[in-house]
């Protein structure tokens, strides 16, 4: 009798492992590095950080960034992503973030002009692909990751921690939430 309750609760344990897709949908990561699931994509954030115009890598990281930055109040803040598609359909990963403080304040992502290697434009991504894209200027860079750029307040820092919002575009799924490193 022991031997049939031991081979049935390992039997229990090894079907509750079984499924399809990811079995663990994640949608609250306290620290940058852990994938989150949002309308069936998983997104991870490689780095996050403050972006200085002034050095020649920030510089070079900001081609494309509108002229708009006042350096006595805001700041560029990038957040590094990157997309793996582990479901059975084509699916384009979402374009809808925003980081909000402990204040309340939201900032949505600002749009990089021309050709930048680094910048977050995706496309349709099919089953067990990754964006960006191997063999890309942002997947072979130190980061592995494409650039999504904001302005913040200065204040903002201040009001940490900021938190990464991810949206799925369809509005089915529920959005998922990223701590962000400052």
């Amino acid at each position: 009798m022991r031997r049939f309750v031991l081979v049935a609760i390992l039997a229990a344990l090894a079907l509750a492992g079984c499924g399809t897709g990811n079995p663990a949908y994640i949608k609250d990561a306290e620290t940058e590095g852990v994938s989150v699931d949002v309308g069936g994509l998983t997104y991870q954030v490689q780095l996050s950080r403050y972006l200085n115009p002034a050095l020649i890598d920030d510089h070079e990281t900001l081609e494309g960034a509108p002229n708009t930055l006042n350096p006595a109040t805001d700041i560029w803040f990038g957040v590094w992503m990157r997309v793996k598609n582990y479901s059975d359909a084509t699916i384009t990963p979402t374009t809808q973030f925003a980081i909000t403080d402990t204040q309340g304040k939201s900032y949505t992502p600002v749009a990089l002009k021309g050709v930048n290697p680094f910048a977050y434009r995706p496309t349709p991504l099919p089953h067990a692909h990754v964006y960006p894209y191997p063999d890309s200027a942002a997947s072979t860079g130190p980061i592995q990751g494409s650039l999504i750029l904001f302005k913040l307040k200065t204040a903002s820092i201040a009001n940490r921690p900021l938190i990464l919002h991810i949206e799925d575009p369809t509005g089915v799924d529920a959005p998922a939430i990223v701590s962000l490193d400052l």
